[in-house]
């Protein structure tokens, strides 16, 4: 399928296929960068395979996990342990047992005010700015090497929802959402657009029938988070069959 406004789409049969066409992308983009890498991880259930794959020998034996930094893109207001907790999945499938410790940065929720976002929103992006070096994002030096990500039934991404303030700022590199626009109804901390799109790659994961109407509606064009979520260098869309709409069948 072709390119489409730096936007590939790469179809694939089913989400093993996907899992695994998504851990060489992330294997190969780490090869790419002899120093510090930076990958910003994301929540959902689209990713669990791939973390999964990511900690089996053939995969976790190419990772240089000592230089390699695990950050998230948004995160649920909620105890760290608690299911619902984005980088709770991502820490049981594959960073407790690979990732040193001190190279796991998740957002805090356990020390902050529950029903106040903001607070923990700070202290993010507060240690984001000092992984970096500096207070304004350069776009001849990304952020990060990789961003993952995933796509709402609403057509939200991270936690940027549509009609939502969040969507529209351009100078805060992490804010706090009161409340999200589908379940769980909790608050959540989200990476800002601009934050996301500093990276060398963007790599999107879609995968399910579920996934097929809203899909639809991005390809069509339809102003949504998703659609408006870019990296500044190269931006890749993993979707299978399942979730691909007919008229974009090959």
């Amino acid at each position: 399928m072709a390119t489409s406004h730096q936007r590939k789409i790469i179809p694939v049969v089913d989400p093993a296929a996907l899992a695994k066409a998504a851990a060489e992308r992330v294997i190969a983009r780490i090869e790419q960068n002899p120093g510090r890498v930076a990958v910003c991880l994301t929540g959902g259930s689209s990713p669990k395979a791939l973390y999964q794959l990511l900690a089996t020998r053939e995969y976790r034996d190419a990772i240089p996990w000592d230089r390699v930094d695990w950050f998230i893109g948004d995160e649920r207001l909620v105890p760290r342990k608690d299911p619902l907790h984005n980088m709770c999945m991502a820490r049981q499938a594959f960073l407790d047992r690979c990732a040193p410790a001190a190279n796991v940065h998740p957002i805090a929720t356990d020390t902050a005010d529950l029903n106040d976002p903001d607070v923990s929103a700070a202290l993010y992006e507060n240690e984001l700015m000092a992984f970096y070096g500096a207070e304004q994002l350069d776009p001849a030096r990304p952020l990060f090497d990789l961003v993952l990500m995933g796509v709402g039934p609403d057509g939200h991404t991270a936690s940027l929802f549509p009609g939502y303030p969040a969507v529209a700022e351009s100078a805060r590199w992490v804010v706090g959402v009161p409340k999200a626009n589908v379940e769980p109804f909790v608050p959540r901390v989200t990476l800002t657009l601009p934050t996301l799109a500093s990276c060398r790659e963007m790599l999107f994961e879609i995968a399910g029938e579920s996934k097929r109407a809203i899909l639809a509606r991005l390809l069509a064009g339809e102003d949504l988070p998703a659609n408006r979520a870019r990296s500044q260098h190269e931006t890749v869309w993993l979707v299978d069959q399942a979730a691909l709409p007919e008229d974009f069948r090959g």
